[in-house]
Parts: C-alpha cells; structure tokens; sequence
C-alpha cells in the first residue's frame, strides 16, 4: 500500500450511526492514535471522535497552523491553533475555561486538537525510574502504582519506537535508568546546543549537598520524540530493518519529517515537523478502512446499561462552525470504549455523566510538575536562541533518599532565553527602544548583550497524589455547547514547597560558579504567587496532567485496574497520564505512549 493510502478515514455523523464499532475511543492524541493503529492491525474496526477539527491531518492545514502561529502576538502554547469555543483548551489564563477554586492555580494549558497536547509538546521522551513506582513505599509520599517498571518497559521500548527516540542510552543509564541489555534509541542524540556547552564546562566536577547526600552537577542530554539521525545500531532490535521517520504528513518528501534545525519554537510548534506528534501515529494506519475518524464530535456523555453494567454508548455534540454554539446531537456505539481525552477531559467527561467510581477517586488525586524559573545573563555571549528549546539539563536529583523529606526534581536548561519567565526577548527589545532610545548599531549590540546571553534554568519538580488536588464539575460553569467546564482544585503542598527554596538557593550557586549575573525576581501580582519560609516564589505548569482516574490494585483504591481498564464498567478502558499514581520527575508523554501499548494488549484479548 501506497503512503498516500495509509491514515484514517474521515466520516460523517451517518456512516457513524449505521456503524456498530469494535471500539470507539475519544480523543486523536498519542494514546488513542496508538489503540487505533494496534488493534486495526488485529482486524478491529475502531471509531475516533475528536473535538477539534480535522485540518491538522493534512499538510495544508499543518502549515495553516504554522503561519496563525507566526501572527499571532502572544505566542503561547496553543497560539498555532485558533480559538474553539465548542472545544476550549486552557491558555494559561488568555480564556476562562479552567474554573479555578485554588488555594494555587493549575497553572497550565493542554489542546484539544486534532493530535492533542503533542501538538505543543516540549519532545522530551523521559523514561520513569524504577523507584519511583513505589513512591508510597520507598519514601512514605504519593501512591504506588500496581506494576512496576519491569513491567512497563517493554512497552518502553514500543513508544520509542512509535515516537522515533532520539538519545543516548549510556547516559541514562549513569542517572539510573535500566534497559535491556545493549538496547539503543532509534535515532542518535541530539548533540548539546554552544549554550550547555558553556554551561557545562562551568560546572564541571562541581558537587553539591541535599539533605546527607552530595550530588553532582553533572549535564545530560535529554532524550528527544525529534528527528536527528537514524541509529545504524537500533537495526538488531527492529528484525534488521533501519529506523525511518515517516508519516508527519502526507505529501513527499515532508511526510518524512525533516531532521530538527534548532528553531527554538518547539513550544507550539515544529515548523518543520521534525518533532514528533500523534498525526504521525494516524497517518502510519495501514488499514484506513478499518479506522474512521470523526473530528468536531465533542463527548457529552458516557451511556451505561444499568442491567449489565457495561457501557453501550458515546452521546456526543457535533458542530459545524466552531464559533457557533450550533450543533447536532449523535450516538457512538461499540464493542469496547475508551477515553483517551486527557487526564482533565476524562475525568470531566466520567463525572459528567454521573459516574464517579466505586472508590470515589474520580477527579481526585490531581497532579503536575510545577516549575520553579530562575533567570540570569551570562558573562559573554552563549548562543541562545539556537536549538529545539531544551537539549540538555541536571538530572542527579532524580533519586535519592532525600525524596523522603523533599520531592525530586530535574533542571532544564533552556535555549530560548527568558521567555518563559514573561520577561524574555520582548520586553527586552520595547526596554531598549522605548527607555534606552536606542537604534542602529546601539540597538544591535544591546539586543545582542541582553538576549544572546539569557539563561533559563527551569526546576521541574515532582508532585504527589493528593485526593484534595482534584477536577469537579458544576452546573454554573458550561461552555459554548453547554458541556461542563472543569472545575480545578490544587495546591502545592509543602514536600515540594522545600524544593523550591533549595532550587532557588541552588541556581544561585549555579549562577555564582558561571560568573552569571541573576536577574530572578517573583512579583506578588502573579497568580501563581506564594509566600514559603518568608520567600516569595511563583512557579510555572508543566503541562503533564495526570492521577485523576488513577490505577490501582482494587476498585476501592483506584479507579482503573493496572491495564486502565475501569473497575466498574468492564468493557470501559481510562487512558493516559490521568491512571499515572505517581509521575516522579520525568515528563510523562513517553510514558503514556508505554500503557497505551500495554493496555491494547488487554483490549485485543477482551475482544477476542
């Protein structure tokens, strides 16, 4: 079959209604884009509503995204996509959709597009360690999760396969990941940008104490869903065949994807698709007639057979114009469902429809990793601006004994400058013309002294469960189509509230040993502003959503068992970072990859 052939098969709302499915699964994210592909290549027929619209499939509507990108005036994490009152995503604060209770804010965003949040990810493919699937009984916080990393890391393998990997395995290895014996990425490292070098070679050998242990400040390069080369040596674990990345779209030779150019704007978006997003994963189903796509279907509502207890429907609304409340009602009916809608979407979704789990835990146990930014201007010019965003940072404080008094935690180093800490090249350009008067050459080497020697250092650190941190809904709170709009409750408790003051005195170690000039201030008027130990701080999402329908071992401490599977609603599968117990200090994506795999084993066999 020709790659022009490959992908999914977009319908309409009839073809819907005369079609009884295999399986219907909510959400194009890399979750349910991984189920559909896997159990279509088992001869399953599957069914996809997604909220947003459909454009993104195409090359066309890719590149549409590109340029409402490049005009928009705030570039935040979803500017690429237009505003959809029919499917709101949270904007860090531009659009109310989050109905924020506090003490904290959530402080993040997610899409809800065509392809999910991969459509703005960061590309960082981080594989859990092994002790932190039993946080609870390692270091006495959070919960266990029912399987442990063994388990998992098959699974491990398929994602970084799916994803098109790009690492280096020796290097995880030293800050305790295990693989299988002479395992490689498919695609090699991305080398560190001039910028890590910089700061690198002024942390060489450098050590530091947390609690009785001593760490070392020692860079890495991060493992990245983004094109580099393809490793010759990957070919013994995939039957003798090559990697090859393919099918970001579908037109030659871009459908490849070409291999990362250091745009620095990989949050929102790759210009040349070089970065990983679930499109791929679509446009790679090999049996299109087997896989229907319906895009602009927003799920209302969960229908449950009260006499069997197993669910027999997705009522969803289906819009035409998304900024017209203007909509048809439709049925979804199968064999098997499954939510793969995000951690937020689905448990709104389940509490919706009034079914909140024997356990009570539904919405409950609300996670993130919040990051605390600490900025400052280097001693000469490092190149920032070039590279994907992150290529390397300080991983050693992933594990440790420490993790029972304080939470882990990791550090970005950030190649495109202040931006994130909302003072970044912008304000720095307005400060030179507006208040400095400067033009011509004066403003070149000022932009050039002021931007090209930023550096972010982003702290990005673990939460744990929580039943109180968790998503509600409320009848006062709707949208457009007059579906809920997630109610959030969260707070930081103090465990990572003590990681912060040690990160912040840590960066001004860091910055010192540089020769860094620090510029960090947190301003009260932000509203993620708190006050810790008479220090003020703010802090950042992450973005990685996760614990609202967490699994567990019985359907009295959990929601979904340890193939995602609800304890309740036996044909009914919860995916991704919300069955997550715990997220340690690794970004979450690869690891939701890993269980949509896991968890297609289990739907086969279901089934069957």
């Amino acid at each position: 079959m020709s790659k022009s052939q490959m992908g999914v098969k977009l319908v309409d709302p009839e073809t819907v209604f005369n079609t009884s499915y295999d399986v219907v699964i909510v959400g194009a994210g890399i979750a349910g884009a991984i189920v559909a592909k896997q159990l279509s290549e088992q001869g399953k027929t599957v069914l996809i509503l997604e909220a947003g619209t459909g454009e993104g499939l195409t090359l066309k509507g890719f590149q549409g995204y590109v340029e409402t990108f490049y005009s928009a005036v705030n570039k935040n994490p979803n500017s690429p996509y237009p505003y959809n009152p029919n499917a709101p995503s949270p904007t860090d604060g531009l659009y109310s959709y989050f109905e924020e209770k506090g003490p904290l804010p959530l402080s993040g965003s997610y899409t809800r597009v065509l392809g999910g949040t991969t459509m703005h990810w960061e590309g960082k493919t981080i594989r859990m360690l092994p002790e932190d699937f039993k946080l609870r009984t390692n270091y006495g916080q959070g919960l266990d999760w029912p399987i442990n990393y063994e388990d998992l890391q098959p699974y491990y393998r398929k994602a970084e396969y799916e994803i098109g990997v790009a690492g280096d395995v020796e290097q995880q290895k030293e800050l305790g990941v295990t693989f299988k014996k002479n395992y490689v990425f498919p695609m090699k490292e991305l080398p560190p940008s001039y910028l890590d070098k910089q700061v690198r070679k002024g942390l060489e050998k450098q050590k530091v104490s947390i609690g009785e242990e001593t760490k070392e400040l020692k860079l890495s390069t991060f493992p990245q869903g983004r094109n580099s080369e393809p490793n010759p040596d990957y070919t013994k674990y995939n039957h003798g065949y090559n990697f090859v990345p393919e099918g970001m779209a579908s037109v030659n030779p871009v459908e490849y994807g070409e291999r990362c150019q250091g745009n620095a704007n990989c949050v929102p978006i790759c210009p040349v698709q070089a970065k990983y997003d679930a499109r791929k994963t679509l446009n790679t189903i090999a049996f299109p007639e087997r896989v229907h796509l319906l895009p602009q279907a927003v799920a209302s509502q969960v229908e449950i057979d009260s006499a069997t207890g197993r669910v027999v429907a997705i009522h969803y609304k289906r819009y035409r114009d998304k900024n017209s409340p203007q909509h048809t009602v439709g049925t979804a009916k199968g064999r098997l469902f499954v939510l793969a809608a995000g951690a937020v979407e689905n448990a709104k979704l389940m509490l919706a429809s009034n079914l909140p789990s024997t356990s009570g835990l539904m919405g409950c146990n609300l996670m993130d990793h919040p990051f605390l930014l600490a900025w400052a201007l280097m001693p000469k010019v490092t190149g920032t601006m070039r590279g994907p965003i992150v290529t390397s940072g300080i991983s050693t404080f992933r594990q440790g004994a420490f993790r029972k008094q304080q939470c882990a935690f990791a550090i970005d180093i950030h190649n495109d400058g202040w931006g994130w800490s909302g003072t970044g090249a912008t304000d720095v350009v307005r400060d030179a013309i507006d208040s400095k008067h400067k033009y011509g050459k004066e403003l070149h080497e000022e932009l050039k002294n002021r931007i090209s020697k930023q550096l972010l250092l982003a702290f990005m650190c673990e939460l744990p469960a929580d039943p109180s941190n968790r998503v509600s809904i409320h009848p006062d709170y709707k949208d457009q189509l007059g579906n809920y709009r997630p109610v959030i409750h969260f707070d930081i408790p103090d465990y990572c509230k003590k990681t912060f003051a040690y990160a912040r005195n840590l960066s001004r170690t860091i910055f010192k040993l540089l020769g860094a000039e620090d510029h960090t201030h947190y301003g009260k008027s932000d509203p993620a502003y708190f006050k810790y130990q008479g220090e003020d701080y703010w802090f950042r999402g992450g973005n990685h959503f996760s614990g609202t329908h967490v699994m567990g071992t019985n359907k009295n401490n959990s929601v979904v068992d340890k193939n995602q599977r609800s304890w309740d609603y036996q044909n009914l599968y919860l995916l991704g970072a919300g069955s997550m117990p715990s997220i340690g200090a690794g970004n979450t994506t690869l690891s939701i990859a890993a269980l949509a795999f896991l968890a297609s084993k289990q739907m086969f066999k279901d089934l069957n």
